[in-house]
């Protein structure tokens, strides 16, 4: 019983920092997009393309990936870099109420800062998701992964729902005053939530402790540039490229239709906006529920990883093949429902894949492999919310479809990425993928001793 429980506290601790990453998004796509938008006057597709910046830097978690797991600080290769990137992080929204109001006057310098705002936040992003999910990958055993996951999740869910609640009872109104206190918060709340998190969770390696992983590190990855490295990595090893090419894919997929879903209520349905904000909440309650019974699952059932991926996968196909269905011939009653039900099997695939992704890396290269893993959800995401404008335009907007035959064409083009990542998964091995990781490196060093270690450590 005290096992279980020293187990769950443990859990919990771990997944705190999400609450920093909950806070930070919904303050950005909740409140600095309302104020900038409607309360500024600034252009629309400006506030979208810097709220989608961080998408497009997702590849320095390469980087940062190999930074730190080469050039550890006072012993620890993850804690220190989580740290001092969400501090940073923290700190650029103490100016981004004063950069939107002067965005709002027009000033052509506000934007230009305000570019170089998201970028640096984009950067913080990028250290912060390859350390924290290399801590999880580094902390946590292939049996605990996906109840862990699970939590981590839900609670980041839940950050932002009461993130949302703290912002009206905070600043019930909008002035500019109640803007700036609201964005104050942000330095303790999120520096708070991530020592509160870390502290004491990674293991201080010893000098000679250190060396050894600096030595494997370099080992596990090809020297020079990192994102060359990696991608030398992923051209070399099989099971990477298709593993690579499966992320972006499914996530693509899966994420296409939020930018959507609401415009579909209006143009198909004609709904009014109080009845399809209610869209997002339903789908984001359905992947709540799905990672919360996949976490309670994981108790009692070690389902494995793939399976629960594959699952999620042909589960969300079928519903969006129903979306297209219900677009086409106008099933209102239909909607919701369905919309609910993709929420859960998506909530099942975060939890298979999320942990999928942390069993594809190698010790000494954790760092390295999380962050082409994030590299490759980003572009899945990026690509989605840039496709997602484009099918609209060009079907819809440019008066070459009529709205329900478009949608059906979308969520149907949806639903056939799904199940050809799918196809892609069932070829994907992580015993393979290691064992050809390993291999490489007894390939290219030159160091004998360094070999047997690393082939020991992956085994």
């Amino acid at each position: 019983m005290w096992r279980a429980l020293k187990s769950f506290l443990w859990t919990l601790k771990i997944a705190l920092p999400k609450v920093a990453v909950g806070w930070m998004f919904a303050l950005l796509t909740i409140d600095f997009n309302r104020v900038a938008i409607v309360e500024m006057g600034v252009a629309a597709v400006v506030v979208t393309t810097l709220l989608s910046i961080h998408y497009f830097i997702a590849p320095f978690q390469v980087i940062a990936g190999r930074i730190a797991d080469t050039r550890p600080i006072l012993g620890y290769r993850r804690t220190p870099y989580l740290i001092g990137a969400s501090a940073v992080a923290s700190l650029l929204f103490l100016a981004l109420p004063s950069v939107t109001f002067a965005m709002g006057e027009g000033s052509s310098l506000a934007t230009a800062v305000a570019v170089v705002l998201f970028v640096l936040f984009g950067l913080c992003m990028a250290v912060m998701a390859d350390s924290y999910h290399s801590l999880i990958a580094e902390t946590t055993t292939k049996d605990t992964r996906a109840g862990v996951i699970s939590v981590v999740w839900i609670v980041m869910i839940l950050s932002t729902i009461l993130a949302a609640v703290v912002m009206n009872a905070v600043r019930p109104e909008f002035s500019p005053e109640a803007m700036q206190n609201l964005y104050n918060m942000t330095p303790p709340i999120v520096l708070g939530a991530v020592l509160l998190g870390v502290i004491g969770v990674e293991r201080r390696l010893s000098p000679s402790e250190l060396t050894q992983a600096a030595t494997r590190a370099r080992a596990m990855a090809p020297p020079g540039n990192p994102l060359a490295s990696a991608a030398r990595l992923v051209a070399g090893n099989r099971q990477a490229r298709y593993f690579f090419i499966f992320v972006a894919c499914a996530i693509f997929a899966l994420f296409l239709q939020e930018s959507l879903i609401e415009v579909l209520g209006a143009e198909v349905f004609g709904a009014g906006i109080r009845e399809t904000t209610r869209f997002q909440p339903i789908w984001g309650g359905g992947i709540l529920l799905g990672m919360l019974g996949m976490g309670l699952l994981s108790a009692f059932y070690r389902a494995p990883k793939k399976t629960l991926t594959l699952v999620g996968c042909a589960a969300a196909s079928a519903g969006f093949f129903l979306l297209g269905i219900i677009a086409l011939l106008r099933l209102e009653f239909l909607l919701v429902p369905t919309l609910f039900v993709m929420g859960i099997c998506a909530g099942v695939f975060n939890v298979g894949a999320l942990a999928m992704m942390m069993d594809m890396t190698v010790e000494g290269a954790t760092g390295l492999y999380m962050g082409l893993w994030g590299t490759a959800q980003a572009m899945g995401m990026g690509g989605s919310s840039v496709a997602a404008g484009a099918l609209h335009t060009s079907l819809i907007g440019s008066g070459l479809l009529e709205p329900q035959h478009a949608y059906w064409m979308i969520f149907s083009l949806e639903a056939s990425v799904l199940l050809g990542a799918a196809a892609i998964l069932t070829r994907v091995d992580v015993a393979a993928f290691q064992r050809t990781a390993v291999r490489s490196v007894e390939e290219t060093s030159t160091d004998s001793a360094v070999i047997l270690d690393v082939a020991t450590a992956s085994a």
